[in-house]
């Protein structure tokens, strides 16, 4: 009979450990190290970048299957991505995306654009004045039924499908008012030149997060899910299978959605443990296409809506010299359809249709073919973010982040004053998170 050998534990006693190796945690890490303060970062990933991840192309460049976008006020991003030698630029963007429904193009200015312009338009004004009661139990999927035309009502589907990840029947108005207030309105949201989509990294945004934990070395421990925290007289024990670490505190960097895999004794405030159940992670499924070179700008701009099965945005996020880069995002609902199929399958559901709109077959066989269906993903359970879900009146942006019994300290996009959902919230919340704890340490001698 074969021996069943116990995996090892191995045991590391620091300052402050930090849970989860995305931007947040990294950002949080790096300032208290850079204090002096030991730290220990653990993923349960066996990469460090959470929702954001890199990868390299088949013709040698880079590319993210997850986050990316550099907003247009997103000024920590751009100071970071400077100081770790990133390149930004401008995405190439028309004034406005077209329509593609069948294949073909839909005229841009037409009864039905208007009317979602004018759907969107209401929620725009009842989200900055005041938000009706009745929004608080209707759906946006109950809101759409009430729109008189078909195509608006895809339109305005597939919109806030990409712009919020959300399944709508599962997603309320006053949720959806809420965020369009909080990110100050849908056209810093849905746009690309001067808006959240304004510019990209040349070398990948998720190169960013594996620079920053090779600065902190050893101290990132992956393949280290966390599974319970201790708090006690002595300090906090944070456990995994393989590690235990024992620290004085703790920043928490995940979604409140993952936080349901990991036993805290004692109990989290009811406040804090209801935003597990009073949340959930969007579904989001993201490709690229690579091509020598985008040759569609020769004819067209190639930034679209798509309006068929599954619906979804189209970017052209190709970099200044090349190659051609098109992105493909869809949410919600629609994405998981895409878990079903085959690759093969899902890349003919996700580019067919573009073909005719493009004006050239070419666009069906790209160089190298990348995707990511982040509902998949065990250690990050969704994306862009987790989301209030029907029923609740809490889970909305910004998270609480106020520090639990002095030594558990809340990071991640989601608790940012500002910008949360992105990247820039990310690395605001993990800089806030590292002044509260040092503020309660003594003073330390400042690393390299």
């Amino acid at each position: 009979m074969a021996q069943h050998t116990p995996q090892r534990t191995t045991e590391h006693n620091t300052t402050v450990a930090i849970v989860g190796a995305g931007m947040a945690g990294l950002i949080a890490a790096r300032a208290l190290h850079r204090q002096g303060i030991d730290v220990r970062v653990l993923e349960s990933a066996d990469r460090v970048g959470g929702r954001m991840m890199a990868e390299t192309s088949a013709l040698g460049s880079r590319l993210d299957l997850g986050g990316q976008w550099v907003g247009h006020s997103h000024h920590r991003f751009s100071a970071l991505a400077a100081e770790l030698g990133a390149t930004v630029f401008a995405m190439h963007t028309p004034k406005r995306p077209g329509i593609v429904h069948d294949g073909h193009p839909v005229p841009v200015l037409s009864a039905a654009t208007a009317a979602a312009g004018a759907a969107l338009l209401a929620v725009e004004l009842r989200a900055k004045l005041r938000v009706p009661e009745r929004w608080k139990s209707t759906t946006v999927a109950d809101w759409l039924h009430k729109v008189p035309s078909a195509t608006a009502r895809r339109l305005l589907e597939v919109f806030v499908e990409v712009s919020t990840t959300a399944d709508l029947d599962r997603f309320t108005m006053s949720a959806f008012a809420a965020m369009v207030r909080y990110q100050g309105g849908l056209s810093t949201m849905l746009s690309t030149k001067g808006g959240a989509q304004d510019r990209l990294i040349v070398e990948g945004a998720g190169t960013l997060t594996d620079k920053l934990a090779a600065g902190l070395g050893s101290r990132v421990l992956t393949n280290s899910p966390v599974t319970a925290i201790h708090r006690g007289d002595r300090g906090v024990v944070v456990q995994s299978p393989s590690t235990v670490v024992r620290a004085s505190k703790v920043i928490i960097c995940l979604p409140p959605p993952m936080l349901a895999t990991i036993t805290f004794d004692p109990p989290l405030p009811p406040a804090r443990a209801r935003l597990v159940d009073e949340t959930c992670m969007g579904s989001v499924y993201k490709a690229i296409a690579v091509y020598d070179q985008p040759f569609w700008r020769a004819t067209v701009d190639a930034e679209f809506v798509l309006l068929d099965s599954p619906g979804g945005a189209v970017f052209d996020t190709s970099p200044p010299d090349g190659p051609g880069h098109l992105c493909v995002l869809i949410g919600g609902r629609e994405a998981r359809t895409l878990d079903l199929l085959d690759e093969s399958a899902r890349r003919q559901a996700v580019i067919g249709a573009l073909a005719t709109a493009v004006g050239s077959p070419s666009i069906l066989e790209p160089r190298s073919w990348h995707e990511k269906s982040w509902q998949l993903d065990e250690h990050v359970g969704g994306g862009y973010s987790a989301l209030p879900t029907v029923a609740h009146t809490g889970g909305f942006f910004p998270l609480p982040s106020d520090p639990t019994d002095s030594t558990l300290y809340w990071a991640g996009t989601e608790t940012a004053s500002e910008h949360a959902g992105y990247i820039e919230g990310a690395i605001e919340s993990g800089e806030r998170a590292a002044r509260q704890v040092i503020g309660t340490l003594p003073p330390q001698h400042p690393g390299s």
